[in-house]
């Protein structure tokens, strides 16, 4: 395997680069060679495009070379979520239904990074149609957790998350609907961000949940996750949602904010945080208090309302976006037998083709949306997400630059331990899902550690911390979470992998 490091931050490669001390071709390849090694170990990609990553390399090579200028992304290798369009290989969700479909466009964000000059290596392993909180519904697998291979990495973002963590690539693209880079951001020790609804453009990403789904970055830096914000935000005409505002992510990165001051809400002290998580919680806002912060108590009274609001309207928007998946116009199609009719070929195409999970979803979508329950659950549900961003804003009336919480309630926890109890498992997104559902920007940064023993095995896994800001906060958040990363090591630390 190539000694090049495919995991160095951004900014470094970029410069190593375009000074010619190492060429996209030899970052590319290395990025390449690694993502192979740890396949069978990680099940982090679905699939690796080396002919096009090096023909993207050396048009870089060629372009330094001439003298011309490159991107800010030039010679960087990146991998994207597999429910991001482009236009070579397939574009499958992790999902049967998909299996081999090929996208005959690429999806807006991922242009800009090719654009930019970063090397697209492969498509990442994902939750089927990015419903799931651990990387376990994927018809290619289930994704693990680089710092213990019996856990997961979190979801539905599995496969960025972990090829980042693991060092394979310095930065990845995901999705977040209700926490999709948040959770598995703070499962496996990286930095990652959900933008604005609307500050990134949804064209191209195969839709969950239209009204909450959102792409953003995930890195192993925060000057890592402002460069990647840069290039992928901006409007888009080809996206009816996109916004028209613009945020400086890299404006005054390293400068402390002034008279910082951070709410943290009751709820988040909940005794269904364990212990590790717990501390690292007080730990992070004693190191605010140290850097000269002010800490307010704050309430999102609404808060544990948030996951049955989220899995009602979530659902209901999956139920509509899905049916286009018919086994008719693309997708998989099941063979009929004697005298089935087009009611069959639905039926059957569907059934085969989508997961559990998935399956469970569209069902539950469907009834809330159906007659003489529209009422009582999806107009509910929309009421209750209105009140729950009235708590967010009435916390930043308070004077709070940003809301600090945790990201999850648990640390990474074992496969299969939670595949047979949904509750559970949507449980584990308590935290984040309120953040889409408000439309907000939300940031998970490394914050501690926690050891863990389940059946006589140790281990020591990440803990994740969330900053919340008001809408287009993106920059504030990115500056307070370099605060923390100046005063603090734990994402200094890598899985040994």
């Amino acid at each position: 395997m190539s000694t090049i490091d495919p995991g160095a931050p951004i900014l470094d490669t970029r410069e190593r680069v375009t000074a010619r001390k190492v060429s996209a071709a030899e970052m590319a390849r290395a990025a390449l060679d690694r993502a192979q090694a740890l396949q069978k170990t990680l099940n982090a990609f679905v699939d690796l495009f080396p002919d096009q990553a090096m023909e993207q390399a050396r048009a870089v090579d060629a372009r330094i070379a001439r003298g011309e200028p490159v991107g800010a992304l030039a010679g960087v290798p990146v991998a994207i979520k597999d429910n991001m369009s482009l236009a070579y290989g397939r574009t499958t969700c992790c999902s049967r239904i998909l299996e081999n479909y090929r996208a005959p466009y690429t999806a807006t964000a991922v242009q800009k990074l090719i654009d930019a000059g970063a090397i697209i290596v492969g498509k990442t392993t994902m939750d089927e149609f990015a419903m799931g909180s651990s990387g376990e519904h994927s018809c290619f697998g289930p994704t693990r957790n680089p710092w213990d291979l019996s856990r997961v990495p979190g979801g539905s973002s599995s496969g960025s998350t972990a090829a980042v963590a693991a060092g394979i690539v310095p930065a990845s693209l995901g999705s977040d609907t209700g926490g999709s880079i948040r959770q598995p951001a703070g499962l496996c020790g990286i930095y990652g961000l959900k933008p604005t609804y609307g500050l990134v453009s949804r064209y191209g990403l195969v839709a969950f949940a239209s009204s909450l789904d959102q792409i953003g970055p995930l890195t192993r830096t925060v000057d890592d996750l402002a460069a990647m914000l840069s290039v992928i935000m901006g409007h888009d005409d080809m996206d009816s949602t996109s916004a028209t505002a613009h945020v400086d992510a890299m404006r005054d990165l390293h400068t402390p904010v002034d008279g910082l001051t951070l709410g943290v809400p009751r709820q988040a002290r909940s005794t269904a945080n364990t212990p590790g998580v717990a501390a690292a919680l007080e730990a992070g806002i004693k190191t605010f208090r140290d850097l000269g912060a002010r800490i307010i108590d704050i309430d999102l009274p609404h808060i544990d309302h948030g996951i049955a609001a989220y899995y009602i309207i979530a659902p209901a928007e999956a139920s509509s976006n899905l049916a286009r998946f018919d086994g008719v116009r693309y997708g998989r199609r099941a063979q009929l037998g004697p005298g089935e009719d087009l009611m069959a070929l639905y039926c059957k195409s569907r059934s085969e083709g989508f997961g559990p999970e998935v399956q469970r979803r569209i069902m539950l979508g469907t009834h809330v949306l159906s007659s003489g329950y529209f009422d009582a659950y999806y107009l509910t549900a929309l009421k209750v997400r209105r009140l729950i961003k009235n708590d967010y804003d009435a916390a930043f009336k308070q004077g709070c630059h940003a809301i600090l919480m945790p990201s999850s309630p648990s640390p990474a926890f074992t496969l299969g331990s939670k595949t047979s109890d949904p509750l559970a498992m949507y449980l584990e997104d308590v935290y984040t899902v309120g953040v889409n559902l408000a439309g907000l920007p939300g940031l998970t940064m490394p914050g501690g550690f926690e050891k863990v023993t389940d059946n006589g095995r140790a281990a020591e896994l990440p803990v994740g911390l969330q900053l919340v800001g008001p809408a287009l906060g993106e920059n504030t958040l990115l500056r307070i979470a370099a605060m923390f990363a100046d005063r603090t090591t734990w994402h200094t630390r890598r899985p040994a992998i």
